[in-house]
């Protein structure tokens, strides 16, 4: 199977459960694994940045992978390494453990405000060190209004290891204009929930999903509706998270998917400082929206 294949469908980009002294929880972490899994989801993203890597050292993202490989039973894994030094994510690349991993996940630098011709470098020097292949991963809303601009996506394309883009900046005319000058094979993959089955229906090949975390099995099948061509089914699974799904954002992410998994009873809610734990103006609209739109239990 190809790289295209492999990464069509559901990605989950999973969280770092922390425990009371806000270390890994790694049994948490397992289950959440398992979780997943179960609900069908065709690949694990690991260390992306719900997995709150700005703040896990580079022991721990090796543990993360570590325990990724050894539960995910054959499925792919797609592991975030990016950042906005080059050197140090080109170096990570040659001295970290990549078993079992089948792609890199690369966020476009932020803070720096390189120019676009910086972020193709960037991303140059990372895929041509890279042992598999890179999807670049643009998301302007957290790297300081930075996007990749189009035609820095359509040369990036051009290079042999980098086959894909995470595509989160909710734009659809800019999903269109991907699609529009990139390959065929080149991957589009939504950021935004809300918009993965939109993305699907101009191209798409799945979702990098948040949702995923705490509701594999109807994340999985809306996405596998919409590959299918049943929009209509798709969009009606969709409008279950329309509630809840920008609430998960509005204090930063993962801070309200955790609090919707300890609800879940998978994880604790512990987030590791710059970021907190979900106000209490927050947590109660969480509540009513998993208690009204979804059909959980929750304590």
């Amino acid at each position: 199977m190809g790289i295209t294949q492999e990464l069509r469908g559901t990605g989950v980009a999973l969280v770092t459960p922390f425990n009371e002294k806000s270390e890994i929880d790694t049994a948490a972490y397992r289950q959440l694994i398992k979780n997943c899994l179960g609900g069908n989801v065709d690949y694990l993203v690991v260390n992306g940045t719900t997995a709150e890597s700005p703040t896990t050292t580079l022991a721990e993202k090796q543990l993360l992978l570590d325990i990724a490989r050894e539960e995910a039973k054959g499925k792919g894994i797609m592991f975030g390494l990016g950042g906005n030094n080059t050197a140090d994510v080109v170096s990570n690349l040659k001295t970290m453990n990549l078993k079992g991993v089948n792609s890199i996940l690369s966020v476009s630098p932020y803070y720096n405000k390189p120019s676009q011709e910086g972020i193709y470098q960037h991303y140059k020097a990372i895929a041509e060190a890279s042992p598999v292949p890179v999807v670049l991963y643009n998301v302007p809303g957290r790297t300081g209004g930075a996007g990749i601009q189009l035609a820095t996506v359509e040369r990036l394309a051009k290079l042999p290891n980098i086959v894909g883009i995470k595509e989160a900046s909710s734009d659809m005319n800019f999903a269109l204009d991907i699609r529009r000058v990139t390959p065929p094979d080149f991957l589009l993959l939504s950021g935004d929930d809300m918009v993965a089955v939109q993305m699907i229906a101009i191209g798409g090949s799945g979702s990098i999903s948040v949702l995923a975390n705490a509701f594999p099995e109807t994340f999985s099948f809306m996405i596998n509706q919409a590959l299918k061509g049943d929009f209509k089914s798709a969009t009606e699974e969709l409008l279950k998270f329309s509630e809840l799904d920008p609430l998960l954002y509005e204090e930063s992410n993962p801070v309200g998917i955790k609090f919707v998994l300890e609800q879940l009873q998978v994880c604790s809610h512990r987030v590791r400082l710059p970021l907190v734990p979900a106000s209490a103006s927050l947590t109660a609209r969480m509540l009513k929206a998993m208690q009204v739109l979804l059909p959980v239990k929750v304590r």
